[in-house]
């Protein structure tokens, strides 16, 4: 196999590899849309096991059981603790330097939370992005409350607050919203919301008073809830929607959607965490208590039965029980919600593995030094479109004598050329003598013929490595590089980058020896257009790579074959 056949099939291989993960993520089946006419739905709704998700929503939809074991009482919440299914509660705003959230006194759900510091879009950019919303055809909400064998607040009951509005006022590092769940027997639990500045990390616990004349059990729980709709972010290239859990012995699991519809999942984990993933941001349920067993689970609803309304995925944790004596007061071990952006420094720091979530795939081992330079070079420079282009120049002097060795090598296939296409010509009835006449010169010149294919086999792992890390930083979405291009994480408005790109592809295939095959030739000249018009979708960032790494490889090229051809080598 020569050299510029092995090149095509890598080319059409990684066309063929981004085609088809854009074909799953459009066609792939059981993916239901959200209901047009009906886009709200119920948050008390979400949760109900797999093996129940088609019978319609009850009283107890989306409540979790306890923990088996611990009691055999049904884990729905009595007509004292819940709301009637008419209530919809009240909206509480909350606003810090970090979020506009707003929660509902309905089970005291967060509703809504939109991130200030990352706006929709760089034209935009006094909207914020909405990253939880439970009033659109995107429904995804943070759910929790207490379980307990007697009166306790679900994510269904009736809370009240001291007030509607919050705001985090300068010079304050903290912020509380105080949320009071009352029982006729004597129990009083608040639902305590703790927010803080510049942190993403809302911290979720429950004070119990019992002045009841029994003793009270109960367990906190946490989890989200989200239907299966993207977050509209770029169709062409697939980036992974769905949930995650963590535990020391596998640190980073993906449970998709259909794992959650074809099997509901219960695991008792120490030191673990719970999430839901999307394209640069994610939610996780993380334990107050690392040091703390907390069960794990999954469950899938579909809100009523008999129709193809969108189900919801739901993935939580259920912390220990706490006992509180009678005539004593305490404190429920909670959860902390982590609703942002995945910002690696934040999430590594907060749990082990969190910052996993920033997905970079069977490479990560090289896509994470990648990074570390990339920062770097941003740290140095201030822009990352440069960052990109000096780590790609890197790249290009720590593979620099492996790609001479591969040049070198393309450069003697072209110096024969005009003697190979005579040999095509001699032998062209006869393949088996062609061969032996081809390898007899390759020997005589001192050739290797798949020298120019190992260099490219080499760096291709880290080529794609690099490739993952410029699609899921979040550091790039809407980083401006220079003139026109201010977002590098959407495509060049002006479609100048790919057309830089296609002309430097243009450009190395003359450099190359031509492929002897006429057919193969006629393919390889149509690569460049190809490319084009695919990278035409591609965020600038990674087409400005592509650019300024055919750019140094003409260069290299270019310098090795002259220096060749005046060796007379």
């Amino acid at each position: 196999m020569d050299t510029k056949r092995f090149i095509l099939l890598i080319a059409l291989g990684l066309v063929s590899t981004m085609i088809w993960q854009t074909w799953q993520q459009d066609y792939a089946p059981e993916q239901t849309s959200p209901s047009t006419t009906d886009t709200r739905i119920d948050a008390d709704d979400a949760g109900r096991d797999a093996s129940s998700a088609d019978e319609g929503a009850g009283d107890d939809a989306g409540v979790p059981g306890m923990p088996s074991g611990d009691t055999q009482a049904a884990a729905t919440p009595s007509d004292s603790a819940a709301s009637s299914a008419a209530s919809q509660g009240e909206t509480i705003r909350v606003n810090t330097d970090v979020f506009e959230a707003e929660i509902n006194t309905r089970g005291g759900t967060l509703s809504k939370v939109r991130l200030p510091q990352y706006p929709v879009s760089v034209d935009q950019p006094d909207n914020p992005y909405t990253l939880i919303t439970d009033d659109g055809p995107l429904h995804y909400v943070a759910q929790g409350g207490v379980l307990s064998e007697r009166p306790a607040p679900t994510h269904k009951a009736e809370y009240r607050a001291e007030q509607s509005e919050y705001t985090l006022a300068d010079g304050e590092n903290e912020l509380q919203v105080r949320l009071t769940w009352r029982d006729d027997s004597g129990v009083a639990i608040d639902k305590v919301f703790v927010f803080q500045r510049d942190s993403y990390v809302v911290d979720v616990h429950y004070e119990v008073n019992n002045q009841s004349a029994d003793p009270w059990r109960g367990w906190a729980y946490g989890q989200l809830a989200r239907n299966s709709l993207d977050d509209g972010g770029m169709r062409l290239i697939y980036t992974y929607t769905g949930a995650a859990l963590s535990s020391p012995e596998s640190r980073y699991d993906k449970i998709d959607f259909g794992d959650m519809r074809d099997q509901k999942l219960e695991r008792e984990i120490t030191n673990g965490w719970a999430a839901m993933l999307q394209h640069y941001f994610v939610t996780a349920v993380i334990p107050a208590d690392q040091d703390a067993p907390y069960r794990y689970y999954t469950s899938v609803l579909n809100r009523d039965a008999g129709n193809s309304r969108d189900k919801l995925y739901v993935i939580g944790a259920t912390s220990p029980a706490a006992d509180v004596a009678a005539g004593a007061s305490a404190s429920l071990p909670g959860h902390r919600l982590y609703v942002g952006p995945k910002e690696q420094h934040r999430l590594e720091t907060l749990a082990p593995s969190l910052e996993l979530t920033v997905d970079y795939g069977i490479l990560w081992f090289i896509s994470k030094p990648l990074f570390w330079g990339l920062e770097k070079f941003h740290a140095l420079t201030g822009n990352w479109g440069v960052a990109i282009i000096l780590l790609t120049l890197l790249i290009k002097i720590v593979f620099y004598k492996l790609s001479a060795a591969g040049y070198k090598s393309m450069a003697r296939m072209r110096k024969v050329q005009p003697r190979l296409m005579a040999l095509r010509e001699r032998y062209k009835d006869d393949k088996q003598r062609l061969n032996q006449a081809m390898m007899e010169m390759y020997k005589t010149e001192k050739i290797n013929p798949l020298g120019g294919c190992l260099p490219i086999l080499v760096q291709i792992p880290v080529f794609i490595a690099l490739y993952w890390v410029l699609l899921e930083s979040v550091e790039l979405r809407q980083a401006p590089f220079m003139l026109w291009i201010q977002d590098l994480s959407i495509p060049d408005p002006f479609y100048v980058l790919p057309l830089i790109m296609g002309v430097t592809m243009f450009v190395q295939q003359k450099l190359n020896p031509a492929p002897i095959d006429p057919v193969q030739e006629k393919v390889m000249m149509t690569l460049p257009v190809v490319f084009t018009v695919f990278f035409a979708f591609f965020p600038a960032g990674l087409v400005l790579y592509w650019v300024v790494n055919n750019i140094l490889s003409i260069g290299q090229q270019w310098l090795i074959t002259r220096n060749l051809e005046k060796s007379g080598d």
